[in-house]
């Protein structure tokens, strides 16, 4: 080659044209050969760039770890433009200008080296592992794309990562793990067009400087960010995706957010806290937009009719909000969306939506796969024209007060694939028509009227997987083919009235729950559950089942909750529930159980297993309380069983006898009433045709409320010449006798000037012979607490609770709690604790009543044979996975109706469903937006402190908030995260002090 050079230089030296000419193709061949000769060996590259950029990517992979071996390649056999995901230039000196490596499974730190590639101007590292502090390349001057997302980075964004980035038009760090405020130097990057920050722990405000940018694409969602959309953002009008979902964002939204930003095509502004009306603008000027989700806010108004003028529009989310819809034109919107032919869903569902659903709901796109209307106030029956969305797959109709039948309409629509309507009032059978709807994978139904057998067809459904019928007035049996439905996953029949024998359904590998409790089934419970290996909860309880618990059971590896009390089964304990290592809750209460109780695996654990009532049973560890075993021969065990059973017969004859002797008497004389005890030292015992007289024959004029197991009225007793509140036991209802015994137990210790005082009871037969059981009270004139939290409007005729009198109540409620769990003879858990059972007295001073589901812990008596329930909203979680009472149990219910005495609103309000429920409302709202979302009432009182001092305005702010820490405290997930009753109430007699000592220094000051 050095050769070739020297005839070439010598033959343009030469002043001979033919030596001349042939000069120029030896060149040219020359210069060829050093081009491959440079590219095809490193080594032998002379260009000091290609060095560097060698040196940069050789940096870079040292400080990876390639599993997959992504970076195999990146050796000296070959150059580094052809390594795998480099890309170089075309021309010389063949320098990096791009690296793409994303979803190669690389992990480690980012080497600062890759800063010295200055040409590069695409790098793409996303998706892949890597972690530590964003890279430091400020070097790269040409870059136009960068994309890190979908790593494990995590501290700050720093202001050296993006100083030198003029040229960057595309810049995406989403999730990741990265912290602290949105740099405001963003600002600088002119050329931005890309922006996306989502998905990571970013908090603070947007800075307004994103603003002076180009941007098309904003994305911010799914971080921590606060306060309000910068003004200067709305300037960006070549703005087309605009993402800040999942944040702690507010305000309204400019009316003419619309004409700022025409050239919208995705708004996703959900799980934040926006409020005020939605922009009629977005319809009328936005008009390209797809894809619109403002839901999870607090939006208020009529849903604007201007939407259906976006013919493009996909995508409409506006669930879990504060729209209405009272009247024919607040409903004109609906008729508008049908002008959206390529809209494929819709949800607006959890908002304020009244009435009859209109009949245009039938003309929407006929492109229409999700339909949510759940969780308002439709009544009414459903629109036959529902029917035509044959495209439906997704139809949401639960939680309203639909009447009538699904027939007419639910048969047409045969691509649905998860259909709610639970909890309305639906009617009739269940239509042997949706069989047809092939494709059906979740059916709820639950919480309705129908009644009937359960239909045989569903069992042929092939894709079924959730069956949820549960609270209804089914009858019959449940269908044999249900053990062939392969798919299921969920099956809840509960509360129902079904009878006869649980099918086999051990073929039912995928079932993880099976709910068939509080029904009228009988025989056995087959051997065959045991072969559904992936049930995780099993509840068969309150039910007439026999025979023996199937030791299969142990064959159920991964089962966390069993419950099959209250039946009549019979036999041993199988030892084989002493594998099932994740079984975290067992019930067997309420049954003919006998033997000895197992010592190992759940048994050890006497938290999570409930055996009362279960006569024959001994043994187990100590805290189950259970008697001992007796030591005796087996010649001694055969007495002993033929003793017991002679005692069995003659105790049998005798109770016949004794039946017949008082039926006897009852036809002979008509003896009115006996009396069980009187509580007051002074009171006169009273007979059923005093309370009959004192409440006009127990008249509905005098009845004051109902609840779970009898009504209350108001009476006068004349003998007594007071007013009292009789509290009479439905004794048709199941447990209203237990509950009877219980509260008359737990009433006999407990004396406490905050707990509701009894006077006497009574226990006896009425004019009919029937059996009669009563609780009589001290009458409380002021009401529940219920009564003057929710009323209607705070007007001025209304009964007010001011925020001193609530501060006031609430101590009075944590000091009969501190009470009955820490200064009681016996441990008390009062396991209803609700606002329906809080009396206020003449002075409004607070009594906790209605102990009829109250526990007595640590002591083995009829109190305890109550379930747990108490009331949905108040119930803590955990009692959803154990049947054992607990005083942090009654910490959350405090908890709760401390909120409830705060913002107003029942935890059962239609607003909280779904993932959303009233802690997590206020948890969401604490503390910026704590004054706005508090009780009307209170909201009313609040404006009076503006014209008081600057001290006392701030002394409210300050109790309320302490008020709502300490009611989030009550209300941790965990039970022993939660304080207990001795450290509320000394919370909030502090509070109660603060503020009480604040209002006088006010008073003071303007005397």
């Amino acid at each position: 080659m050095l050769y070739v050079l020297q005839e070439a230089v010598r033959c343009i030296m030469c002043p001979s044209k033919k030596q001349a000419r042939l000069a120029i193709p030896i060149l040219t061949l020359l210069t060829l050969l050093l081009l491959c000769y440079g590219v095809g060996n490193v080594h032998c590259s002379t260009i000091r760039q290609n060095r560097i950029d060698l040196q940069a990517l050789l940096g870079f992979k040292q400080g990876v770890s390639d599993p997959s071996g992504a970076l195999s390649n990146w050796s000296s056999s070959s150059h580094f433009c052809r390594w795998n995901g480099v890309k170089c230039t075309t021309t010389p000196p063949f320098r990096v200008n791009g690296l793409n490596l994303t979803g190669q499974s690389l992990s480690g730190q980012i080497s600062s080296s890759l800063g010295d590639l200055t040409i590069l101007n695409y790098l793409d590292l996303s998706n892949n592992n890597f972690f530590g502090p964003l890279p430091l390349l400020g070097r790269l001057q040409n870059l136009q794309y960068l994309w890190l997302h979908k790593n494990n980075f995590f501290g700050i964004i720093p202001d050296a990562l993006i100083t030198n980035f003029f040229n960057l038009t595309c810049l995406d760090l989403a999730s990741n793990s990265l912290v602290g405020s949105i740099p405001s130097k963003l600002g600088l990057l002119s050329n931005l067009a890309y922006l996306n920050l989502g998905s990571n722990q970013l908090e603070g405000s947007i800075p307004g400087e994103l603003g002076q940018l180009k941007l098309q694409f904003l994305i911010l969602g799914n971080n921590r960010l606060s306060g309000e959309i910068p003004e200067a953002l709305f300037r960006l009008s070549s703005l087309q995706y605009l993402s800040l979902e999942f944040n702690m964002l507010g305000k309204a939204l400019p009316s003419n957010i619309g004409e700022l930003l025409p050239n919208l095509v995705e708004l996703m502004l959900e799980n934040n806290r926006f409020e005020g009306p939605i922009p009629a603008s977005l319809g009328n000027n936005a008009l390209g937009l797809r894809k619109i989700d403002l839901s999870s806010n607090n939006f208020t108004g009529q849903i604007p009719t201007s939407l259906g003028k976006l013919s493009n529009l996909t995508f409409l989310n506006l669930q879990y909000n504060q729209l209405v819809a009272r009247n024919n034109q607040d409903w004109e919107f609906l008729s508008a969306l049908t002008n959206c032919r390529s809209l494929q869903l819709l949800s607006l569902s959890y908002n304020e939506l009244q009435g009859s659903l209109p009949s245009s709901i039938g003309n929407l796109s006929t492109s229409l796969q999700t339909l949510l209307l759940g969780g308002n106030s439709l009544s009414g029956q459903v629109p036959r024209s529902i029917g035509k969305l044959s495209a439906l797959s997704w139809l949401g109709l639960g939680n309203n007060n639909f009447i009538g039948t699904t027939e007419g309409w639910i048969e047409n629509l045969k691509n649905l694939q998860i259909l709610f309507l639970k909890w309305n009032n639906f009617t009739g059978s269940i239509p042997y028509s949706i069989s047809n709807l092939t494709q059906l994978a979740i059916l709820d139904l639950q919480g309705n009227e129908f009644e009937g057998p359960i239909p045989a067809s569903l069992g042929n459904l092939p894709r079924l997987q959730q069956l949820l019928l549960s609270h209804n007035n089914l009858q019959g049996a449940i269908p044999t083919n249900f053990g062939n439905i392969q798919g299921f996953t969920l099956l809840d029949l509960s509360h129902n009235n079904l009878q006869g024998a649980i099918p086999p359904i051990g073929n039912i590998e995928q079932l993880a729950t099976l709910d068939i409790s509080w029904n009228n089934l009988t025989g056995q419970i087959p051997d065959s559950i045991g072969q559904c290996h992936g049930l995780v909860s099993v509840k068969m309880d309150h039910n007439i089942l026999t025979g023996r618990i199937p030791s299969t059971f142990g064959n159920l590896t991964i089962l966390s909750m069993l419950n099959l009390s209250h039946n009549n089964l019979s036999g041993t304990i199988p030892q084989a529930l002493t594998s099932l290592d994740s079984l975290r809750m067992l019930d067997l209460s309420y049954n003919n159980l006998h033997g000895e109780v197992p010592g190992n695996g759940v048994f050890a654990n006497a938290t999570a297993v409930s055996l009362n009532g279960n006569w024959g049973l001994c043994g187990g560890v100590k805290d189950l309380h259970m008697p001992s075993c007796p030591a005796v021969s087996r010649s001694i065990e055969l007495k002993l069983y033929l003793t017991i059973l002679l005692i069995l017969i003659f105790g049998f004859v005798s109770f016949v006898t004794s039946v017949y002797v008082i039926l006897l008497k009852k036809k002979k004389s008509r003896r009115p009433y006996l009396i069980l005890r009187s509580f007051g030292k002074k009171f006169p015992r009273v007979s059923y045709k005093d309370l009959a007289q004192a409440t006009g024959n127990f008249s509905e004029s005098n009845l004051i409320g109902r609840g779970s197991y009898g009504s209350v009225y108001r009476g006068k007793l004349t003998q007594a010449k007071m007013q009292v509140a009789v509290k009479v036991f439905d004794l048709g209802m199941k447990f209203a006798d237990k509950s009877f015994i219980s509260e008359c137990e737990v009433l006999g210790i407990i004396r406490h000037r905050n707990l509701l005082p009894i006077l006497t009871s009574c226990s006896t037969i009425d004019n009919r012979g029937n059996d009669f059981k009563a609780l009589i009270y001290e009458f409380m004139h002021n009401g529940s607490l219920d009564t003057w939290l929710h009323q209607k409007r705070c007007s001025v005729s209304a009964k007010l609770l001011g925020l001193a009198q609530r501060i006031s109540i609430a101590i009075d409620i944590a000091n009969a709690l501190v009470y009955l769990h820490h200064d009681c003879e016996r441990r008390i858990v009062h396991c209803d604790l609700k606002p329906t059972n809080i009396l206020l007295d003449d002075d409004m001073n607070a009594c906790i009543g209605d102990f009829g589901i109250a526990n007595l812990l640590g002591y083995s008596s009829s109190s305890s044979s109550v379930a747990v329930t108490g009331t949905v909203g108040y119930i803590p979680p955990e009692y959803a996975q154990s049947v054992h009472a607990s005083t942090s149990g009654d910490v959350y219910s405090f908890g709760i109706v401390l909120l409830e005495m705060l913002i107003g609103k029942r935890p059962t309000d239609s607003m909280f469903e779904g993932e959303l429920n009233i802690v997590r409302f206020v948890e969401r709202n604490f503390p910026d937006q704590m004054l706005r979302i508090i009780d009307t009432c209170l909201q009313e009182e609040c404006k009076g402190f503006i014209q008081a001092t600057v001290g006392t305005e701030n002394e409210a702010r300050r109790c309320l908030l302490s008020l709502v820490q300490v009611a989030i405290s009550c209300t941790r997930l965990l039970p022993r995260e939660r304080m207990n009753m001795r450290e509320v109430a000394a919370y909030l007699h502090s509070i109660g002090r603060s503020y009480v000592a604040a209002i006088k220094q006010e008073q003071a000051m303007l005397c």
